[in-house]
């Protein structure tokens, strides 16, 4: 009996609680408006509201508050809304027919309005008072009419296109009319007469008329007259969106539906807007930031005359960023607000449904009505949302703009002091790698205040849910964060340490590459693969280890919710028998658990985020701190003539002078040659004449054009490097040319003067870079030129030429003030004045034979000079001078990991700027397929005269398309997907799959198990079942958390081994591959396969397969919960999941492509970043300051072209994707209810639970499915590099030759002919000679005559197109290439070190004892400077033998062909690399080591081999002479005429 009163008293309550809400309103209008409406109308009568079918509210209700709502919003909005429009002028749009339609549909509501306050008062005449109400409702009413009329006027002037203020404002009329509007409908239906017939009608006019504003309201005005958007070509749709457009992004799709259709490319994209142009951002930043500094030094000043001591105060860079970006980034924040606010209306509602489904007769309606306001509230938060997400991407957008532009601005400014702090790869590092932290943490920056309010807020609803128990749940929260925080330090340990063993590992492989050919002809390449692979072993255990931690944090981030639900149930019902768990407690508190695990995922990452811009912010601080040049220290406006008064000056102001009491004046049109010792600061006089100093005293006077000792290239056509942003003129251009011995070059190069030049001017030689440097100066027509040794880098020959014809008194700059540095002794007398320098000083100043007759510091400078200068005219014509050498060493490997944010974020800031250099070179290369490969081996054998042009003649522009065109346009085959789970294992594949599939089935079960629990409470076995219910939840969360984690671990172990497995088979394919793919391929596309596409597969690829993986089961799970519980559901799923792959495919398409046009548009800013500051004393010479800063802000802009895209593609697959959630909460929630007779509230909670955390999982799936899309492209590319054609088996075991083979070393070539690659034509024709044993053949021949083919072909490098050479009756096709390789020895053009010890390069497999070691280097004249070294052997060699001289790695390469000792020698004669004395060192140490063994030298100097045997003399790829160097003369041929222009013979 008292149960079953108990039970009652339950319905009661639980009947009167959605009532409470009415009730509260109802005493509120009844106690203060109960005069207003009259007695009796404001009787809240619950009974007519909620207990009945047809629902009603009453008059008062809707003539009061659902009036008055509109009206309140308006005006609470209209003053910052005035405000807003005031400071937003678009200009103003004419007056359309539409805007026509809408102002005088505002004055008829006002009128309409007004007739009701009318008809009120005309009723008081006749004596029928009405209540207030009647009154104040049509006034207020009216007036907001006005209000509202007057608003869409204004906006029109204000250029207003389309009015989100006013939107919301009819949205709302419409729905608060609707009430009134259907009670009229339902007390006209009811018979009873209506008293009012004017207020019904003028009521029906007023819906009408707000129906018919709001549907106006949605459509846009034209653009405003002279706007931007009419202007551009190819406009952002944003600008001209209408609100609806706007908020739900639905602008986007006509670029979705294009990159549906077609991969998207550069032309198809917006432009920016206006507002996000670095044109806007920058100057806004740099205003506030000179404000800041302005503050500061005003501080510095007071303290000065107040003379306290007191710490100096910095200028605030981050107040700077604030003032700029605040304002708008709190928009965004006010969203957030907003959102995490209605985050918390659903379980409230959820609260609610469940409490309706287990009464009893309570009318449907109100179940609808819950299901429809829950789809309603996820619907705004979703939009909310995602407003939110895009003010704070845009705004991060922005800063990066900002930094960028400010950065850049700062580089070309800096002091030299400065410049030394921090160099070129720091600098660069602010602007990728900070800037783009700026950029990552403006995204969940409004987390820092909105996870702590989340978090108050849930435990909030939750105390009032469950009580304190609710603390049990909290603590397990706060104990997972330490063991999180423990993790993510050790993983980000392990991040660095792999970063090490990757970075080693690529240089290795960079190295392996440029010398792959030296590899081969020694038949190293085993023993660099197990270097590779030994480094790559120690790369995958730290990749195992950290995938092991993910595995564990994977786990307390999937279970963690479940562990706070279990100890928060198991404690409410454990403390109390009275508490009872039932469907309500338990679905509610679920779902608000769920929202605290986001905040509580989110804070620690937010903090460890603030922590490191916190330390870029220091950085960028400091380095836009720095001191900038005077740009007044030079006097530019006193023209032709150069004059230095009492100068001293200094590279910083703490350092002693370098240049000091300096006086100088050069006169209009003079020549003045500067010359003096290394380091007496020749270099410095220039740079101070340029205002690169710091002036102490002293005046200069001058306007400039200036050569650099270091010629400077941009990466730009030949053209653009000469006329340096000047307008073309032909004549001047063609005559400079000539000036500057340009015109051969041009000849010779692929494109002429279009021809591209890469970074660095990498494709030109040392002495063209030069002269291209000269031409620039003498195109820009300056008064005064400054030329700092311009003629070192060229040869003899070339320098006359350009003295004579450019610098010296005949030349084009007669007239013209020239002041030269110079080490070239032959070109002094021609001079007016020579001034010499001696330690910073002018010693003496004065004509040549003025000085000479002094006999001072010149003369002895002559005596010095004079012989080495003879020397070198001498030899001029037959050899060309070092460049090749100068410009090796400038080079940087090409580490090329592009991707670099994802790589560098994780690394601890304080880098050794050296690898940050490397890596941003690389980032540069990685996309522009570093042009590099082509340098390195520009000098080479005569085959590279053939495959130059062709490789040439497509400048890296051209690359780049091709190798975008390889792999990566459309979707990705799913053989790729299937390649990739071969490499995993299928059967681990399947394994994987299956414990995913376990996984969520244990946690269905928990979350079933527990709608069972809750349903106790209707059967009342609520307190035997305890133990046994809390156990078995237990349990299955404990088996789901253990799954969780070994499904992670099966995972990593399959990913891990498919990284080992792809990057074995690309290792061995690439070392098995023939040299002509390596002729062909740029070195860094290569790199590329192995440095970015192997952390793909390695790194990014298993996180974005465990998401992926995750992400979908928990999809799966949701629906098949949703359709066991209310099976009429699944009749939905089929229409959504259709939208839902519908507008997936457009998504990954677009956005794939709008990822890969970002990452190639991105490299262009960084690389032309730092070709700026290596040339930026150039472009400040030149004064060509302010277009550079607009070329670099160009490329800022287009980057941000395809990232804006990028962002907004995320927000408008956010918004479709969640309105497909929102569908399925909405239609589980009404299934739910009109099911509600066979449902248990067990169900309902578990069902609509599950539906409202569907939405995050949907999302990310898409992301994911792209994400898995671009990143399997990394397997298909590797792949593709896997099985390219490979050359000969290194061995064949039928075929060995004996060990002891060749014995005699006869070589005989029979019919032999071959070509470079398929499709070319031969280069050797029908070779027949025979070498018999110990023979010295010499080999000479024009260039491209095939002389080094010949060698080639004994190494099989290349493959005999017909006939065949034999050595020793052994046939060489027929053997393995390893065994043919190393039975002969070659000591080759270029020399050729890897890093290592000098051991290593010399016996990479440790067959020879030290002894024998020491002995070939005795030979080879290295044991001397070899034992004078601390490590002796040990000594390690950098990268390429760079701390050898050219000379000791030649002689290095003689110590290898000496321990190898084999029959046959071939020798690749050095030419411009070598002085004469190594060469003869070499030569004579072959005539003796080498007595007994046949040897094939490729001649470039004839007097080496004029003592041989027999003399090939070869042409065009045939045989013309061949016979001793005696009877080749007297046969007067070839041989005979080559003889002669050496001058060997008369």
């Amino acid at each position: 009996m008292l149960r079953t009163s108990e039970a009652q008293g339950d319905t009661l309550q639980l009947c009167s609680t959605p009532c409470h809400i009415h009730q509260q309103a109802c005493h509120l209008l009844i106690t203060t408006d109960a005069n207003m409406c009259g007695d009796g109308a404001g009787s809240c009568v619950a009974n007519q509201t909620l207990h009945t079918d047809r629902p009603d509210l009453p008059e008062c209700f809707q003539l009061s508050v659902l009036s008055w709502l509109p009206c309140i919003y308006l005006w609470a909005v209209c003053p910052i809304y005035l405000f807003y429009l005031k400071r937003n002028n678009r200009g103003y749009i004419m007056m359309s027919i539409k805007n026509r339609f809408k102002t005088v549909f505002g004055l008829l509501l006002w009128i309409v309005c007004w007739t009701d306050l009318f008809y009120t008062f005309h009723e008081l005449r006749q004596g029928h008072s009405q209540p207030p109400i009647y009154f104040i409702t049509p006034l207020v009413l009216g007036i907001t009419m006005l209000l509202a009329t007057f608003l869409i006027q204004l906006e029109r002037l204000r250029g207003v296109q389309s009015s989100g203020v006013l939107f919301i404002f009819w949205f709302l009329c419409v729905l608060c009319a609707i009430v009134p509007f259907r009670s009229k409908i339902l007390q006209a239906s009811s018979q009873v007469r209506t008293h009012y017939k004017l207020r019904f009608t003028t009521f029906y006019f007023y819906f009408s008329l707000v129906v018919l504003e709001l549907i106006l309201c949605c459509f846009n005005e034209k653009p405003p007259l002279f706007s931007s958007v009419v202007t551009d070509p190819n406009p952002c749709p944003e600008t001209t969106a209408g609100f609806l457009s706007s908020m739900t992004f639905w602008w986007f799709t006509s670029m979705a539906i294009k990159g549906y259709k077609m991969p998207l490319e550069v032309k198809d994209l917006w432009s920016l807007n206006q507002r996000d142009c670095s044109k806007k951002m920058v100057p806004k930043l740099l205003k506030e930031w000179e404000k800041e500094q302005a503050k500061a030094k005003r501080y510095e000043v007071e303290v000065l005359l107040s003379n306290q001591r007191s710490v100096p105060q910095q200028p605030s860079f981050l107040r700077a960023l604030i003032k700029a970006f605040g304002p708008y980034f709190l928009i965004g924040s006010a969203f957030k607000l907003l959102q995490d606010i209605i985050t918390f209306v659903n379980p409230q509602l959820l609260r609610m449904l469940i409490s309706f489904t287990k009464q009893t007769g309570v009318p449907d309606w109100w179940g609808y009505t819950l299901a429809f306001l829950m789809f309603f509230t996820a619907f705004l938060q979703t939009l909310v949302l995602h407003r939110h997400f895009h003010y704070c991407f845009v705004t991060g957008m922005n800063v990066r703009t900002a930094l960028i532009g400010a950065i850049y601005r700062k580089a070309l400014v800096i002091t030299n002091a400065a410049k030394r702090s921090s160099t070129v790869g720091e600098v660069v590092n602010l602007m990728s790698v900070d800037a783009q932290r700026f950029m990552d943490l403006t995204t969940f920056l409004n987390m820092l205040w909105s996870a702590p309010l989340q978090i108050m807020l849930a435990l909030y609803f939750l105390w009032q849910n469950l009580g304190p128990s609710v603390l049990a749940g909290v603590a397990v929260m706060i104990m997972l964060i330490p063991f999180n925080a423990v993790i993510a330090m050790k993983t980000r340990a392990y991040q660095v340490e792999q970063m090490q063993y990757k970075d080693t590992r690529i240089k290795l492989m960079n190295e392996i590459l440029n010398g792959i050919k030296v590899l081969k002809l020694y038949a190293w390449e085993n023993s660099f693969k197990d270097k590779v692979l030994a480094i790559r072993q120690k790369e995958l255990d730290v990749l195992r280890k950290s995938a092991y931690l993910g595995a564990l944090s994977t786990m307390a981030w999937t279970s963690a919710p479940f562990l706070v639900a279990l100890t928060t149930f198991a404690v409410y019902v454990t403390v109390d028998e009275n508490n009872v768990l039932d469907a309500e407690k338990a679905f509610v508190s679920l779902s608000l658990f769920n929202i605290l695990r986001f905040p509580l995922n989110m804070l620690p990452q937010v903090i460890s985020s603030i922590v490191q811009t916190s330390i870029s912010l220091k950085r960028i601080q400091g380095f836009l701190s720095h001191d900038e040049l005077d740009p007044n220290s030079v006097d530019k406006n006193n023209t032709a003539s150069v004059t230095v008064v009492n100068g001293k000056f200094t590279w910083a102001k703490e350092d002693p002078p370098v240049l000091h009491s300096i006086n100088m004046m050069v006169p209009q049109g003079s020549l003045l040659a500067v010359v003096g010792h290394v380091g007496c600061g020749k270099s410095s006089l220039i740079s101070a004449l340029l205002g690169e100093m710091e002036k102490v005293e002293g005046d200069i006077s001058g306007s400039v054009a200036y050569v650099p000792q270091q010629a400077w290239i941009q990466n730009a056509t030949l053209r653009d490097n000469i006329l340096f942003e000047n307008p073309y003129n032909e004549q001047k251009y063609h005559s400079v040319l000539e000036a500057c011995a340009l015109t051969f070059d041009l000849e010779v190069l692929p494109g002429g003067d279009m021809t591209e030049i890469g970074e660095k001017g990498i494709n030109l030689s040392g002495g063209q870079r030069q002269r291209v440097s000269l031409a620039r100066a003498l195109y820009s027509d300056a008064d005064v030129y400054l030329l700092d040794d311009p003629l070192s880098a060229v040869d003899a020959h070339v320098s006359k030429h350009i003295f004579e014809n450019l610098i010296g008194p005949e030349g084009l700059l007669k007239g013209k003030t020239r002041i030269l540095v110079t080490h070239g002794i032959s070109f002094l007398p021609q001079v007016d004045n020579i001034m010499v320098m001696v330690e910073g000083q002018v010693s003496e100043m004065g004509s040549y034979q003025e000085l000479l007759k002094q006999n001072g510091a010149f003369a002895e400078f002559l005596r010095n000079y004079a012989l080495e200068d003879i020397i070198e005219e001498e030899e001029a014509t037959g050899r060309t001078l070092l460049p090749e050498l100068i410009e090796d060493e400038e080079m940087f490997p090409d580490d090329a990991l592009s991707n670099h944010t994802d790589m560098v974020d994780n690394e601890p800031v304080i880098n050794e700027a050296k690898r940050n250099f490397m890596r941003q070179i690389s980032i540069i290369s990685a996309d522009g397929e570093n042009p590099k490969s082509r340098s390195v081996r520009r000098h080479g054998c005569s085959q590279r005269k053939h495959s130059e042009p062709q490789e040439k003649k497509k400048p890296h522009e051209m690359e780049k398309l091709i190798q975008a065109e390889t792999a990566e346009t459309g979707r990705v085959k799913t053989k790729v997907y299937l390649e990739y789970v071969k490499a995993v294992g299928p059967l681990l594949s399947v394994v994987i799959c299956f414990l995913y599939g376990c996984q969520s089935a244990a946690a269905i079960g928990s979350n079933i198990w527990l709608s069972q629990w809750t349903n106790d409470v209707s059967t009342n076995q609520t307190k035997e079942n305890v133990p046994m219910r809390v156990g078995v939840y237990a349990a299955l969360g404990i088996v789901q958390g253990i799954l969780v984690m070994i499904s992670s671990f099966t995972l990593a172990i399959g990913n891990i081994s498919a990284a080992r497995k792809l990057h074995y088979n690309l290792l061995s394919n690439k070392l098995h591959t023939p040299q002509s793919f390596f002729d062909t391929t740029p070195l860094g596309r290569i790199i590329n396969r192995f440095s970015k596409d192997i952390y793909v597969i390695d790194e990014a690829l298993p996180a974005t397969v465990l998401m992926f993986l995750g992400t979908f089961f928990v999809s799966l799970s949701t629906i098949i919960v949703i359709i066991s519980s209310t099976p009429i559901f699944a009749v939905v799923v089929v229409p959504l999941a259709f939208i839902y792959v519908f507008v997936q495919r457009f998504y990954v398409a677009t956005s794939r492509q709008l990822k890969r046009l970002e990452s190639v548009s991105r490299s262009p800013i960084y690389s032309h970043f730092s070709e700026t500051i290596t040339g930026c004393s150039v472009i400040r010479a030149y004064g060509r300051h302010t277009a550079f800063v607009l070329m670099s802000d160009m490329k800022v802009d287009e980057n941000q072209k395809s990232y804006y895209p990028g962002i907004v593609s995320n927000r408008w697959l956010g918004v479709r994707i969640e309105f497909i959630g929102n569908c399925i909460v909405l239609f589980a929630a009404l299934f739910a209810v009109a099911g509600k007779e066979n449902l248990n509230p067990g169900l309902v909670g578990l069902s609509v639970s599950y539906a409202l955390q569907v939405t995050m999982s949907l999302n990310w799936m898409v992301r994911m499915t792209s994400d898995l899309e671009s990143n399997i492209v990394a397997v298909e590319r590797v792949k593709e590099y896997s099985e390219t054609k490979t050359e000969a088996p290194w061995e064949v075991e039928d075929k060995k030759p004996p060990p002891e083979w060749p014995i005699k070393g006869n070589v005989e070539f029979q019919n032999y002919s071959v070509r470079y690659r398929e499709g070319l034509d031969l280069v050797l024709k029908n070779l027949t000679l025979n070498v018999r044993g110990g023979e010295k053949i010499g080999i000479v021949g024009r260039t491209g005559a095939g002389k080094s083919s010949m060698t080639l072909c004994l190494f099989r490098l290349l493959e005999a197109a017909a006939g065949e050479i034999t050595i020793d009756e052994v046939r060489i096709a027929e053997i393995g290439l390893h065994d043919l390789r190393s039975k002969l020895t070659i000591i080759p053009q270029e020399p050729v070190l890897f890093s290592g010890t000098l051991r290593m390069n010399l016996d990479p497999f440790d067959k020879y004892t030290d002894e024998d070691v020491w002995k070939a280097l005795e030979h080879s004249h290295l044991h001397r400077f070899v034992s004078n070294q601390t490590a002796k052997l040990e000594l390690q060699c950098s990268e390429g033998g760079e701390n050898l001289s050219v000379g000791q790695r030649q002689l290095v390469c003689l110590a290898r062909a000496l321990l190898r000792k084999t029959r046959i020698l071939i020798l690749d004669e050095a030419t411009a690399a070598i002085d004469l004395e190594t060469d003869d060192l070499i030569q004579s140490t072959i005539r003796t080591q080498f007595e007994d063994c046949t040897v094939f030298t490729i001649a470039h100097r004839l007097n080496t081999i004029m003592d041989y045997t027999r003399v090939l003399v070869l042409d065009k790829g045939q045989i013309a002479e061949f016979d001793t160097p005696a009877n080749l003369l007297s046969q007067r041929g070839i041989f005979y005429s080559m003889a002669k222009d050496a001058g060997l013979t008369q």
